[in-house]
């Protein structure tokens, strides 16, 4: 696929993340060994699973972070039985369907519906691309998920996708979740390979 200068720099005029921070899935045809490329693709989307956009609600344990510095959650919340929040402190208390900016100084609070957190299962902080890309492969900790509703989920859930359009004081997630998607999509395709640590 070839891109023009001219939409490169409308992208990078209209305040979207560089055109480098997702390679484009062509760039890995010069890998000519599939499970190579594979794991490069899955490197690839280490880029986005590894962002604070998904670390911040992939925590190992019961309590979110939040922000580009990955700082405990205020207020102070927990995981709750299902990852909506403890009883009385729901994370919809606080995060409604959509972003809504401070009235004073600059940021916002994160909104989608709903808002929650992934399972603790699915906590990612501190694990390795290895551990990380196995985890995500296992029906039994990623809520039953085959490579296609992986795909599904990472290429078109919104809550995910919230990760490109989180509003006024944080950093979205590299790339677009069309290009995320393109990369998880080549990365099935070529075997869904993992590194090996």
């Amino acid at each position: 696929m070839r891109v023009s200068v001219s939409v490169v720099l409308a992208c990078l005029w209209a305040g979207s993340v560089s055109a480098e921070d997702l390679q484009p899935v062509g760039s890995f045809d010069r890998i000519p060994n599939e499970t190579e490329r594979s794991v490069a693709l899955f490197e690839e989307m280490l880029k986005v699973i590894e962002h604070p956009r998904c670390l911040n609600c992939h925590p190992v344990g019961d309590r979110p972070t939040q922000g580009d510095d990955m700082r405990p959650h205020m207020p102070p919340v927990v995981r709750g039985d299902a990852g909506f929040g403890a009883e009385g402190m729901m994370c919809s208390t606080c995060h409604g369907t959509e972003n809504v900016a401070f009235v004073t100084g600059d940021g916002s609070i994160p909104g989608h519906e709903p808002w929650h957190l992934a399972p603790k299962s699915m906590g990612w902080v501190g694990l390795s691309g290895a551990d990380i890309c196995t985890q995500l492969k296992d029906p039994e900790r990623n809520g039953g998920r085959d490579l296609a509703a992986i795909h599904e989920h990472m290429a078109e859930d919104g809550l995910v996708g919230w990760g490109w359009h989180p509003g006024p004081g944080r950093e979205p997630a590299p790339g677009s979740q069309e290009a995320f998607g393109q990369i998880v999509q080549a990365w099935i395709d070529t075997g869904a390979a993992c590194p090996e640590n």
